[in-house]
């Protein structure tokens, strides 16, 4: 008995519930469209869209290797100590002949 009542109330509320999504679009279906209109982007202007990405082997060539070293020792630096293959530098690296101890005037124990 109580079983039946149940089954009878959960069906009269599955009826209400697709009863009201069917009118819900009658009834509320204007919102929907102002909402589709404030989620689009606006479109960007020609000259600030992203452009699709360089793929890099258009600006990195790499050369091929010379045959890999026979020994470990060997194989340290082997790439870069061939002219042709090393790495571009950016300028010289200069380390500096001054001392800030010394140009502050203190002895080399002011550290400790």
């Amino acid at each position: 008995c109580v079983c039946v009542c149940v089954c009878v109330c959960r069906k009269a509320h599955v009826k209400v519930e697709r009863d009201s999504s069917k009118a819900w679009i009658d009834k509320w279906g204007f919102l929907t469209d102002r909402e589709s209109v404030k989620l689009k982007e606006p479109e960007l202007p020609p000259h600030l869209k992203i452009r699709p990405p360089t793929p890099p082997e258009k600006y990195i060539q790499v050369s091929p290797s010379p045959v890999v070293p026979q020994t470990t020792q060997g194989l340290i630096g082997w790439r870069s100590s061939q002219p042709h293959l090393q790495l571009p530098t950016y300028g010289m690296v200069h380390h500096g002949r001054r001392s800030f101890l010394r140009e502050l005037g203190w002895t080399l124990d002011a550290l400790h």
